[in-house]
Order: C-alpha cells, then sequence, then structure tokens
C-alpha cells in the first residue's frame, strides 16, 4: 500500500496525495492527523484555517476559554466538539488528539504546550514561545525528551521574502555582516491604550473563563474597559505579553538568526526607553546585545540593536543613499561590499556603493509553513524552526525585556549559568511566581 509518508518523501503529485492513507503517531496508523486548537479565535483561527487546507488533517476539538469566540470553528467544522478549560479537553480527548496548535496570550504558552508534549502531542505553538526566560529552557527541555514534532508559529519564517533575504546574505553578496539593526513602529503599550489598571471590577460574562484566561499569573479583577485585557489589550501588559519586541521579534529577527546562523548565545544586553511603570511596557524602547561572530559576519561578535514604537535606525555607513527611505519595519544588515533591508513581508532591498536599489537576485521558493508542521508530524521529522530554535530566538527578546527594566544599564548575560553575572537583581525577572493551581513547576515535574 502507498503511503502518505512515501508519497511526501517522493515529492508524488497532489493528486495522488488525495487517494493515499496517512501515517500519524496516535493509535489508527491509517487515520488523518488529528488536531486540537487551544486558542480558537483571531490569530488562533487563522491558525486553524491554515491548517484545514491541508489533505491529511482532522480536527477532533477545539478549545477557547471564551465561548463566544468560538462560532468561526463552529461555521468551520460543526460536528468538532468545543470546550472552555483544555485541561478537561484532555482528559476526554487524549487518546484521539496527536496534535495542537497553542494559540493564547503570551503567558500560558508554555503551560499549554508543556501539557501537550507531557502527553506525546505534536505542538505548534505562536511566537513568542513563552513568557520568561525559563519557561523558554523548559520548553526546550520537554520538547527534546518528549521528542514530538515542534514549529514556533513565525509563519513568515517560510515566505519567499525572507527565505530570498537568507540566500542573499549566504551567497555572499553583501560580503561578511558588520552590523544590523531592525525595527517596528508599533508602541509597547499601543494596543490597549492603558498605563495603569482601571479601577474596579466588572461583572465576567457568562461566555468567559477569567480563571483560566489569568492562568499562570497572578489573580486581578476582570475590567470590560474597551481594549484593555481580553481579547486585545493583553499583549500591553507585562504579566501577560512581551510587548513590541515579544509581538515582532520573532519575525523580524527570524531571517537575520537563520541568515547569520546565530546558534551562540547572547550577551552584553543594552536598552533605553522613553518612561515605563511596573504594569506596562514602555511606548518606546531601544536595544542592544551580541552574539557569537559566524562565518556570515565580521568578527568575534555581532552587535544586534533593536527600536520600536515610532524610534528609526540610522542609516549612516550603510550602502544606503540619502534618498531611500527605509520601510515602516524590518531589519538592515550593512556588509563589507553592499548592504540588504529586510522588509517586515516585502521582498528584500539590495544596495551597493552608490546607493541604487539593486534588483538582481533570484527569488526563492514560497512553502507553507502550517502545511510543512504537518507533514514534518507524519514524516517524524523536524522542521527548521522547532522548538530548540525557537526557543533560541525567543530567549534573546524575553532578555531584552529584562534589560530595559535597567536602562542605560549593561547587562551581561551568562547562557549556561542563566543568570546576569553583574546584576543579580535582574535574575528575579528570569521567571515568575506561579499561581495556586497553575504551577509550572508541579506540571513540569508530575
Amino acid at each position: 500500500m502507498t503511503t502518505r509518508r512515501s508519497l511526501l518523501k517522493g515529492g508524488a503529485a497532489a493528486s495522488a496525495l488525495a487517494a493515499a492513507p496517512a501515517i500519524v503517531r496516535g493509535q489508527n496508523l491509517n487515520s488523518k492527523l488529528q488536531l486540537a486548537s487551544i486558542g480558537s479565535d483571531g490569530k488562533g483561527f487563522s491558525d486553524i484555517k491554515a491548517m484545514s487546507t491541508h489533505n491529511y488533517q482532522k480536527y477532533v476539538a477545539f478549545c477557547d476559554v471564551d465561548t463566544n469566540r468560538t462560532l468561526n470553528v463552529k461555521k468551520l467544522s460543526p460536528e468538532t466538539p468545543i470546550y472552555q478549560d483544555f485541561r478537561e479537553m484532555f482528559a476526554e480527548k487524549a487518546d484521539e488528539i496527536d496534535a495542537v496548535t497553542v494559540s493564547t496570550p503570551d503567558h500560558m504558552h508554555a503551560y499549554c504546550a508543556i501539557s501537550a508534549m507531557k502527553l506525546g502531542k505534536h505542538v505548534y505553538c505562536q511566537k513568542p514561545m513563552t513568557h520568561n526566560v525559563w519557561e523558554n529552557r523548559q520548553m526546550m527541555k520537554v520538547a527534546k525528551e518528549s521528542g514530538v514534532i515542534t514549529r514556533l508559529g513565525n509563519q513568515i519564517h517560510s515566505h519567499k521574502f525572507y527565505r530570498t533575504a537568507v540566500q542573499i546574505v549566504q551567497s555572499g553578496r553583501i560580503g561578511k555582516v558588520k552590523s544590523v539593526q531592525s525595527w517596528v513602529p508599533t508602541p509597547g503599550h499601543g494596543r490597549s491604550g492603558h498605563i495603569s489598571r482601571p479601577k474596579g471590577e466588572d461583572p465576567v460574562p457568562e461566555n468567559l473563563n477569567w480563571d483560566s484566561w489569568i492562568g499562570v499569573a497572578p489573580m486581578r479583577p476582570y475590567s470590560a474597559a474597551h481594549r484593555c485585557y481580553h481579547p486585545w489589550g493583553w499583549r500591553d501588559w507585562q504579566d501577560f505579553g512581551s510587548g513590541a519586541i515579544g509581538d515582532f521579534g520573532c519575525h523580524i529577527l527570524d531571517p537575520v538568526f537563520t541568515a547569520l546562523n546565530i546558534t551562540g548565545p547572547t550577551d552584553d544586553y543594552f536598552a533605553d526607553h522613553s518612561g515605563m511603570n511596573d504594569e506596562v511596557w514602555p511606548a518606546q524602547s531601544t536595544y542592544s546585545f551580541t552574539v557569537p561572530g559566524t562565518e556570515y559576519t565580521d568578527g568575534e561578535r555581532l552587535k544586534i540593536t533593536w527600536n520600536d514604537g515610532g524610534r528609526r535606525p540610522n542609516t549612516k555607513g550603510s550602502h544606503l543613499s540619502a534618498r531611500e527611505a527605509l520601510p515602516p519595519s524590518g531589519s538592515l544588515l550593512v556588509g563589507e561590499k553592499g548592504s540588504l533591508v529586510i522588509p517586515h513581508v516585502a521582498a528584500p532591498r539590495l544596495y551597493f556603493d552608490g546607493g541604487e536599489l539593486n534588483e538582481e537576485y533570484e527569488m526563492a521558493e514560497d512553502k507553507d509553513h502550517y502545511h510543512g508542521w504537518i507533514d514534518g508530524c507524519i514524516l517524524e521529522e523536524q522542521p527548521s524552526d522547532d522548538f530548540q530554535y525557537g526557543g533560541r530566538l525567543t530567549e534573546t527578546l524575553l532578555l531584552a525585556n529584562i534589560a530595559i527594566r535597567f536602562p542605560k544599564e549593561t547587562l551581561k548575560w551568562d547562557s549556561k549559568k542563566m543568570e546576569f553575572s553583574n546584576k543579580p537583581e535582574a535574575n528575579r525577572y528570569l521567571s515568575r511566581d506561579y499561581r495556586e493551581g497553575w504551577e509550572l513547576e508541579k506540571l513540569i515535574a508530575g
């Protein structure tokens, strides 16, 4: 019998795939890959829709803490059961589930994903991978020990524009890279518009399980204030989200890390901001850090700088002319022979001496990020941005969000010891106190 596995490996035509049985890790080895979602609207629904176009998947359960945010999945798959607590979903449906998509606020990524991996389920988790560094290390450890197939939800990793930028750098067109600047216009507290907690307490809507939404974080009253916490404003709050760099860092820094083959630990974090309290992230931030040099960089260390909230990079020393405008967001790589601008989801811009735009390069193949993960689950092959790669990328921005709490100071990160060697008071931000009943330590040890 021709299997889905052999067809994928042999690159057979789509018409042949349609007639072939799938091979999955679940108990029924001839069934489709059976999926469940944790988070089923917004980005969660877009993930579900993209996964649903694969011929060899079937959603067997949906979960969302807000039942009002399950209307779209009910239309997509009316017969699929819906849960409000993912723990109940696993208790009832674990034997039927092969793989899970996690599309929740950042603070719940680790708890949901580790729960799934400890049950032997493949996991696709939205970026950033976790909310703090300790969680990130635990995610990488559990993923490696469980042997499941994992992928970070930085879908632009597979896009032809980012893949083309990687090709250009690794072909040597701009020479060895001397500096990198990345930026995004989004402000740190630009989604909710709040800079402090709303006063008072509003009744929790019947459709929302507020206890499960809070999850591992310290409990606080529900607020119905416009775009405050759920479903839109959570990224701004330090207890739940990771600010602008948490939202966009795993996208915009991805082609930089991939192209330069950055695998070593980051070091020497320096940050500055426009003003900050203990509740939300700054409106404007600048971060810099160094990484070990690679075959694609000039020198033993490479400095990478990040700006957000309207702060922009300096093109001085690059190969761009003064009249060349930078895109709203992206990265600027300055090399020995040329400079490369990598816009956020647009074709790369190549420049040499003289400053004129050069478009003489070959566009890379576009790949389907979602289908690639499903194929990996079927073939038992890790994608290029599994949780080991995703963990390195995520740790970079999580450390930046610690450095921002100590503006205009250089924090030296010791990756092996998992501590800031020159700033002990910064180490308290590497983890968090987990709320009773949601202790991640107990979940990992269990």
